[in-house]
């Protein structure tokens, strides 16, 4: 696990590595945050919890730099939890298991945490570094970004006296994000009460796993499967044709993240078993084809189990099933502008149906709030239809470019001096916290950039080696650069 701490730069890569070490799953932060409150202390700067639970750290100006902008680093420090099906990982207690494969790192059997993690990872380089020239600086590591940008949302204004904000958010190297979509959770819930099962039927499981999920921001583009959506179509034949009933559903686990494994439990006659079983065969079979060029690890069987007392009534597994069927999930539209950014997509990330209770969590995203409002509603609107309670919450805006940014033409000019090449300039779908943080302090001129990484939000997660050390380069070499105050 340790032998990341052997690639370069080794600033970046051994604090990387002892973040993998202290567990940050999002709701559990309690030992990351001590954990970079005593770096802070170790490092001689500045740092505390502020009442948002973010950790903000402050470091001065080195000789002859006093008059430069402040610039503000920022990251958030908590990490997806996603594991393996087969993996006995608990992310509250154990350390990530990362490990070199070519040029990639990655973690056993987890999500890796690079997102957010190497930002933190640099964001610790600049604070403990002392050779670097720069203007004073700040750092701003997030609470609960993953799971509603809590920690953003409460952050208090007047503590940061920043000019400049470097987000290091982003996923591309060689990419400046100036924009970003904005998003809303949205929360169906029904209450209902079992019905007795048929004493005469049997039950089977039948389990969707093996899709490659992703992140539902960046990834949602890509075609690939939903594993509820792909549940609903054969429950949906399955009650059709081998008078099957639906005694609980429970499909993925974050809201922002595809979701890649969906189980329900089926009741039916004892002697329907046999068509059903040919009928999962059937599924596979079309699943796998469908998804041929996106998807390669599909696995979709049914197995028999204890018989559960009870199950969900006929009229309310009509409605739950028409809902979830008809709930829009993916792209709904792309940037007039530029066809090749998604604008507005949605995410039918968790369904949990059992004892009585049905809960329904979707994430929607758009950059502009007129389609983050429509899409709400088309949501809300199928949803109701089925009798279902629908909440929203966690909404925030989206980021709008400024693509006369100040810093940002100093990163393509140092970009371009680095490499040879040109930026990309871009906005993205993910969410990020520039837009809560500007909400705030609307006077930072703000740009996001890192280094690639691959699959955030799933357990094939990996950041790319070769792109750390030029990043590191730019950061350096910009915060040299930094304009001074006018």
């Amino acid at each position: 696990m340790s032998e990341i701490k052997n690639l370069q730069p080794a600033c970046i890569w051994k604090n990387f590595h002892a973040l993998t070490q202290v567990p940050r799953p999002s709701g559990h932060l309690e030992k990351v945050q001590q954990f970079l409150l005593d770096f802070a202390a170790k490092a001689g700067v500045e740092a505390y919890k502020d009442s948002g639970d973010n950790i903000v750290m402050k470091k001065p100006a080195t000789p002859g730099y006093e008059h430069k902008k402040t610039v503000l680093l920022q990251a958030h420090m908590d990490m997806v939890p996603q594991k393996t099906p087969d993996s006995k990982h608990q992310f509250e207690t154990d350390p990530i298991e990362t490990f070199i494969d070519g040029d990639w790192v990655k973690a056993r059997n987890t999500t890796l945490g690079a997102d957010n993690g190497m930002g933190v990872a640099a964001i610790m380089a600049i604070m403990e570094a002392k050779d670097l020239q720069h203007g004073p600086v700040e750092a701003l590591i997030t609470a609960d970004e993953e799971t509603g940008m809590f920690g953003a949302n409460a952050l208090p204004t007047g503590e940061l006296q920043a000019d400049i904000m470097l987000n290091l958010d982003s996923e591309e190297w060689g990419e400046f994000a100036i924009g970003s979509a904005g998003g809303i959770d949205i929360t169906a819930t029904l209450d209902y009460k079992d019905v007795e099962t048929d004493p005469e039927d049997v039950a089977v499981r039948v389990t969707l796993k093996g899709l490659k999920g992703g992140h539902s921001g960046l990834e949602i583009n890509q075609g690939r499967g939903n594993a509820n959506k792909m549940m609903a179509r054969f429950v949906r034949e399955a009650i059709a044709s081998c008078e099957a009933r639906l005694a609980s559903w429970h499909g993925g686990n974050m809201r922002n993240a595809i979701p890649f494994k969906a189980e329900t439990v089926l009741t039916l006659p004892k002697e329907n078993v046999a068509a059903l079983q040919e009928l999962v065969e059937a599924w596979k079979a079309d699943f796998i084809d469908e998804y041929k060029t996106i998807e390669s690890g599909i696995e979709f069987f049914a197995e028999e189990v204890e018989t559960p007392a009870t199950e969900v009534p006929v009229a309310i597994q009509d409605n739950l099933l028409d809902a979830i069927y008809a709930c829009h999930d993916g792209v709904l539209r792309m940037i007039p502008v530029c066809r090749d950014v998604v604008e507005t997509s949605s995410n039918l990330a968790i369904i949990n149906i059992e004892n009585g209770k049905a809960d329904i969590k979707i994430l929607a995203r758009s950059s502009r709030e007129d389609m983050k409002d429509y899409i709400v509603t088309m949501l809300q609107s199928c949803f109701n239809m089925a009798g279902m309670k629908v909440e929203t919450s966690g909404s925030y805006g989206g980021w709008d470019p400024n693509p006369d940014s100040e810093i940002l033409t100093l990163l393509k000019r140092l970009y371009k001096e680095q490499t040879g090449k040109e930026s990309v300039v871009q906005v993205v779908h993910a969410g990020l916290e520039c837009s809560v943080i500007l909400g705030k302090y609307p006077n930072l001129d703000v740009v996001s950039l890192g280094p690639t990484l691959r699959s955030p939000h799933t357990t094939t997660e990996r950041c790319y080696i070769p792109t750390v050390e030029p990043f590191w380069q730019l950061l350096v070499a910009t915060l040299a650069a930094v304009p001074e105050k006018a």
